[in-house]
């Protein structure tokens, strides 16, 4: 089977003026374009393409690499508008509509969101929506406490910032957990599970629980150190937005990364602040 929004290894089945036809092993197939074509090719050759809806809603195949395949999520950019919805670039010919019922806010030519690409059951075509929240769902977790998760970004609130995980769950990054303030919609990062609620709500955390974190924001503080020739005017009374501006960690994390190194005499801590031992 063809499967449409996402690649597909087929095998060159013949030649036409039009480009190469590409089958599966049912014998379906599919049209790859002569500028997509390769310079050399061999008839019954295995080539890996992406398989999408052409403007007539035809299946066709591209070797172009696209910003977001189905079933996922990314942040792209409205190429324009019409009285039908928006359509966004996504790194192939055709622009990836989305209707007006699928956005959150009306869309604005030059502005980038973060969609979803699925397949429309009704119409059969791909579709993008950034009305995220609909495919995304808690009622089954499989994750753990302290796991280590993908996160995207999703949108910022006076709570904090509410992110997608591992592309299907819903969480929540308290604003006090957050030392980065160029965090933005679309940005992907590590996190880890720092709670789970009765009603199975997540909270996130950046920093990893317990001694395990303690090792990357070690080696973050000798990476400044070094960085300032073995010297931070920052020790335990320091205040949290020095820190934060600094180090772009927490103050409780900051304090725990300098004690595991003053104790692996690494480092001496003195009033006016922290030195890296040679």
């Amino acid at each position: 089977m063809i499967h449409i929004g996402t690649d597909n290894t087929l095998t060159i089945a013949r030649q036409t003026q039009f480009g190469l036809y590409l089958e599966d092993r049912d014998g379906n197939e599919v049209l790859l374009p002569n500028k997509y074509v390769p310079n050399q090719f061999e008839i019954g050759q295995e080539v890996t393409v992406f398989v999408y809806l052409d403007h007539e809603q035809r299946p066709v195949a591209t070797t172009l690499e696209p910003h977001i395949y189905i079933n996922e999520f990314a942040l792209l950019r409205v190429n324009h508008t019409n009285e039908l919805g928006a359509f966004l670039g996504w790194g192939l010919e055709k622009d990836l509509f989305v209707p007006f019922r699928e956005q959150a806010r009306k869309m604005e030519k030059g502005k980038r969101y973060l969609v979803y690409l699925y397949l429309d059951e009704k119409t059969g075509r791909l579709v993008a929506s950034s009305k995220t929240n609909q495919f995304l769902s808690n009622d089954n977790l499989k994750i753990q406490l302290g796991d280590e998760v993908d996160l995207i970004i999703s949108h910022i609130t006076e709570a904090g910032v509410n992110v997608i995980v591992n592309e299907r769950y819903k969480g929540l990054l308290y604003k006090n957990e957050i030392y980065d303030d160029g965090i933005k919609p679309g940005d992907r990062m590590i996190g880890y599970v720092k709670n789970i609620r009765p009603d199975n709500k997540l909270d996130i955390s950046l920093q990893q629980p317990g001694y395990e974190g303690v090792a990357p924001s070690s080696e973050k503080v000798l990476e400044e150190l070094r960085a300032n020739r073995g010297f931070l005017r920052l020790n335990d009374d320091s205040h949290p937005e020095d820190i934060k501006s600094v180090l772009k960690m927490s103050k409780k994390t900051f304090k725990k990364a300098i004690g595991f190194l003053y104790k692996e005499k690494k480092i001496e801590i003195k009033p006016d602040g922290i030195y890296l031992i040679d």
